[in-house]
């Protein structure tokens, strides 16, 4: 078996390198070697698979499709060759990390620095930014996003649960009541985060079915953290990540309205471009989140 695939993979050097020579010098074999191989594999298969002139190489049709179907199989043994090796090996390299800023500096720095810590030989490369990157073109290896999925071309793996909140200081409330649905907050002021789903139109969950509230007030914000002190400021209501309104919720500054309506929230995912194996750093990454996460929620 490793003798037909030593001669398959001549084959495809030969053919990718332009030519017996250029393929000799690149992969330091003979030039006879190789010819040896391309010609053996050519008997086994009973099909001339090259044209070979002096002046230019060329695949034949039986040629051309066995290259396409060789070269996709080549290459993913040279994957699986490099994930078992990765596997059995400490992570290393630069890990280009993209994540939300306010999520990012509030609830993912310390564990990406643990993660850092327990690995030295990683270096991390971490943007934090709210536009939604394009993780193929700026050669992202993974993005923590709290979204749900709808780029077929990537791979998504949960990391958390997260949930929201819709609050406002006690003054507003005895100012305007205690909403008893989500109708109630068309007639009250509210402040809008523009970066979210959805922006002036909240979400909810009523009998069962997902409706759509249009609320006004008189602040916009493109930044949870804005909307957040514009809540504490008395401004309205606000509807909030969790992560952030914790602890104004806590201390009292905040009180929560509506909880029963609240719909399911997306969850925190790694998302990584779709490739037939994970690299190593990446898993590493996943996993230690994944731990983390579980002894340290993100709503807490």
């Amino acid at each position: 078996m490793s003798q037909d695939l030593a001669r398959i993979r001549a084959f495809v050097q030969v053919f990718d390198a332009g030519g017996f020579s250029a393929a000799a010098r690149i992969h330091g074999r003979s030039k006879a070697l190789l010819s040896k191989y391309v010609t053996d594999l050519e008997d086994y298969l009973g099909a001339r698979l090259m044209n070979r002139t002096t002046r230019k190489l060329s695949l034949t049709e039986a040629g051309e499709a066995y290259y396409r179907e060789v070269r996709e199989i080549l290459s993913q043994l040279d994957d699986l060759d490099a994930t078992i090796t990765e596997q059995t090996a400490a992570p290393r390299g630069i890990l280009r990390v993209s994540a939300p800023r306010n999520f990012g500096e509030s609830t993912l720095l310390e564990p990406l620095f643990e993660f850092t810590r327990a690995h030295p030989d990683v270096t991390l490369d971490l943007r934090l930014e709210d536009r939604m990157v394009d993780l193929v073109e700026e050669g992202i290896d993974v993005a923590l996003r709290i979204s749900r999925m709808s780029d077929t071309s990537l791979i998504a793996r949960k990391i958390a649960e997260t949930s929201v909140a819709v609050c406002a200081t006690p003054e507003v409330i005895k100012a305007y009541g205690v909403p008893q649905t989500p109708e109630a907050l068309k007639g009250v002021p509210c402040i809008i985060d523009t970066n979210m789903t959805g922006q002036a139109n909240w979400q909810f969950v009523e009998e069962g079915r997902t409706v759509a509230v249009h609320v006004d007030g008189p602040v916009r914000v493109n930044s949870p953290a804005g909307a957040l002190v514009a809540a504490q400021k008395g401004l309205g209501f606000a509807l909030l990540p969790s992560f952030l309104a914790h602890s104004a919720i806590e201390e009292g500054e905040l009180v929560p309205v509506l909880t029963e309506y609240l719909p399911q929230r997306p969850f925190l995912q790694a998302v990584y471009p779709h490739r037939r194996h994970l690299s190593g750093k990446v898993r590493a990454l996943i996993d230690f989140l994944v731990e983390w996460f579980e002894t340290h929620p993100v709503n807490s």
